[in-house]
């Protein structure tokens, strides 16, 4: 952890447990609701928990921390001597976690900047990651907030997801509205767009969706350095696949994650979710 600022994100990040560790990076947890079960994401639920429950179509919501939560843990993280705290969340337009980290920053005992990034994944994870490195390099939390403002900026999220049910319950698909008419005949990809789900594109088959989504992938990389995630829900073998060409597609690849998204995450797109985040250094 910075010894000036510290970072505070929360549980869709999904950031690998190691490098929360290396960089001091606290992830508040959402909930997901499972039947009449209220499980903290990351260590009362699992994707695979979570995947089988919407297999066999059990009743699955998810629910924003609260703002004690968030007052909580400012707290615990300012009692290590830190004078400031970046907390940095999840797109507004997917949950209310922004607004109960703005009420609870009210109260802290240092202050916080609370950023509504626009993203989610490791769209958000690379945000968090670029502020802490910038905390852990003597910056200011002004120039913290900096960084993350500029990595979301160049990142962008590209998804597969094998039907829009999911997105349609959870009434997360925007302008993806259009789809719902001919949803079963088409595979839909998405992309993040000022922190909303917007249709990208519609194809026809799973395989060519996935084709074109490497394609996309590739494009955005480009040729200079770029950090690329590749995320999945209950689709292990897709995602790796897709990680390998990538791997051998883009010429500037820095860091490649490949990791399942969490049950809060996995609950508004269902099982076969395959996305990959592009993050220019």
């Amino acid at each position: 952890m910075s010894r000036h600022v510290a970072i505070v994100t929360d549980s869709t990040a999904y950031l690998p447990q190691r490098a929360m560790e290396r960089h001091g990076i606290t992830a508040v947890p959402l909930t997901v609701v499972l039947g009449d079960r209220a499980l903290e994401e990351g260590s009362e639920i699992s994707a695979r928990s979570l995947a089988q429950a919407l297999q066999k179509r059990q009743p699955v919501t998810t629910s924003r921390p609260s703002p004690e939560q968030f007052a909580r843990t400012y707290h615990e993280v300012a009692e290590s001597g830190v004078e400031g705290i970046v907390s940095l969340h999840l797109s507004a337009e997917f949950s209310g976690t922004y607004d109960a980290a703005v009420l609870a920053a009210r109260e802290a005992p240092v202050p916080v900047r609370v950023v509504d990034t626009g993203m989610v994944a490791m769209a958000l994870g690379f945000c968090a990651l670029a502020a802490a490195r910038t905390a852990e390099g003597g910056g200011t939390a002004d120039e913290a907030v900096t960084a993350a403002e500029k990595r979301a900026a160049g990142t962008s999220a590209h998804f597969y997801v094998d039907t829009l049910d999911y997105l349609r319950r959870g009434g997360r698909i925007g302008a993806a509205q259009a789809l719902l008419g001919s949803a079963l005949a088409v595979k839909p990809l998405l992309q993040l767009d000022d922190g909303r789900i917007e249709l990208l594109e519609k194809v026809r088959t799973a395989s060519r969706a996935i084709a074109r989504l490497e394609e996309i992938v590739a494009e955005r990389a480009g040729g200079a350095p770029v950090d690329i995630a590749v995320h999945h829900l209950a689709a292990p073998e897709r995602a790796q696949a897709l990680a390998d060409r990538l791997r051998e597609r883009v010429p500037g690849l820095a860091d490649l994650h490949v990791s399942e998204v969490g049950a809060v995450i996995g609950a508004h797109t269902g099982p076969g979710l395959l996305g990959a985040v592009v993050s220019p250094h």
